[in-house]
């Protein structure tokens, strides 16, 4: 990350917005919104004293989860390229009542600018690539966990950011209360492989748990219970890390479906039935750990409206082809890598990047691209200027212009997929599909009925 910062031709617009999308492949306009940081990026040089002086720091980190606090100026991660802290409008005494301007006062290059407002600035763009990345399940939305409820039940990302030396708590896991876990059970299929919250599976929770579980026995020195559905460890050597985490010690229990989290005389009880005696089985532990799914982010429908692209099932970005198309949207020029696409790791969001990448590069180095050839085209004479085409378009190509002083529909064959739509939507029926008008299709039905009967008949005489 820090290697494409510095790279001449890759321009970094963070803390920033995209909000409209329009035109096509090759002629893309984006508009994006530049939020106030309140920081000079030129002038910044991402020392963090204006960090440090800050007074006001009892505001709960976002990228510790609520375990730990950040002041009002902040680095939004550990690994914020570029390097630039933002100013918390909110929680700015400054922004909010007027007062304080400490990290002005300490900042030696001058780089706060409480001046800084909203701007928005227009690109000509020839590609996209979407990389939104994926939400992490709020284990709230089922109970039987006993999320937010019950003391001591933690996330797998709140408890990675425990057992990370650089976390909120230096790498020293302990309990609410104080005291050092004695025992933590690791749940999976939270949120994953379930028809109450999604059907799939999130792909990598086995793995993380595995790490979790590995690092519990290595550093916190407790006793680990892995709760699990099926070990689902299918990558290079994956299979070789579930086996050091077995022989490290660490108890796997295969459950079925059901599994409930409860309290008992002070510890946490985690009730699942056995998959392979049948019987009920119930371990009391100290800490619980759910290993949470994959899911599309929260505003995954707007951005799919933003850019023109679907959305399967699932609620994640629709490639064009799983197996052909793997990167490649409906709409040309916009393309997917990474978990906004579906539920992946590490290698192969990686490997899904740069074939996103060699997709986006060979079209350029085309410089030519290949048109459906069945649009759809309106008359303008018929085009009663409804905006019924217009508002029915999946791919955004129908749009209202004046002719000879009358509002009617244009179809942008570059953007137009020839899914007939709009064809099958006009009131006026003023809109056809190249290779598809009524007379091209009483023909194709013409022939086939002739076809079926000459088949026919060549079956009659052949059995005489």
């Amino acid at each position: 990350m820090v290697s494409v910062g510095r790279h001449p031709n890759i321009k970094l617009l963070s803390y920033s917005e995209v909000e409209t999308v329009e035109g096509y492949v090759g002629n893309f306009t984006v508009r994006v919104r530049r939020k106030p940081r309140y920081v000079t990026e030129t002038l910044c040089t991402g020392c963090g004293t204006c960090v440090e002086k800050c007074p006001w720091k009892k505001i709960p980190s976002e990228f510790d989860l609520g375990l730990g606090t950040r002041p009002a100026i902040y680095f939004p991660f550990a690994q914020a390229v570029p390097r630039v802290p933002v100013i918390d409008a909110q929680n700015c005494a400054y922004l909010q009542k007027g007062k304080c301007r400490a990290c002005e006062k300490f900042c030696q290059t001058g780089a706060i600018n409480f001046e800084q407002v909203e701007t928005h600035l227009d690109l000509e763009i020839g590609t996209i690539i979407l990389a939104t990345g994926f939400h992490d399940f709020d284990p709230q939305l089922a109970g039987e966990y006993g999320y937010g409820i019950l003391d001591n039940v933690v996330t797998s990302m709140q408890y990675e950011r425990m057992i990370n030396s650089g976390g909120p708590t230096n790498g020293d896991v302990r309990l609410k209360d104080g005291r050092k876990p004695q025992s933590v059970a690791f749940l999976h299929c939270v949120g994953s492989r379930n028809e109450t919250q999604h059907s799939y599976c999130s792909r990598v929770c086995c793995m993380y748990s595995l790490k979790l579980a590995r690092l519990t026995r290595d550093y916190v020195d407790a006793e680990v219970f892995e709760f699990y559905r099926d070990m689902r460890a299918y990558g290079k050597d994956y299979e070789i890390f579930y086996e050091r985490v077995v022989k490290a010690g660490v108890q796997f229990i295969r459950y079925d479906q059901n599994i409930q989290v409860g309290q008992y005389n002070g510890q946490l009880q985690v009730t699942c039935v056995d998959v392979y005696t049948g019987e009920p089985n119930q371990v009391l532990v100290d800490m619980v750990v759910l290993g949470t799914g994959l899911e599309a982010q929260l505003d995954a429908q707007h951005i799919a409206a933003t850019f023109g692209i679907s959305r399967s099932p699932d609620g994640f970005f629709l490639e064009k082809h799983p197996k052909l198309a793997p990167v490649e949207t409906a709409t040309d020029g916009v393309y997917l890598a990474g978990t906004c696409q579906g539920p992946k790791d590490i290698p192969d969001s990686v490997a899904q990047g740069g074939a996103a990448a060699a997709a986006a590069l060979s079209l350029m180095d085309a410089g030519k691209v290949t048109l459906e050839p069945f649009t759809a085209y309106v008359d303008p004479s018929k085009c009663g200027g409804c905006r019924t085409c217009e508002e029915i378009c999946p791919y955004h190509a129908v749009k209202m212009i004046l002719v000879d002083e009358r509002l009617v529909a244009l179809v942008n064959e570059v953007v137009c997929k020839g899914c007939g739509t709009c064809v099958a939507g006009c009131p006026s029926e003023a809109v056809t599909q190249y290779g598809f008008t009524d007379e091209q299709v009483l023909a194709e039905i013409e022939g086939a009925l002739l076809m079926g009967a000459v088949f026919e008949k060549s079956l009659r005489r052949a059995s005489v």
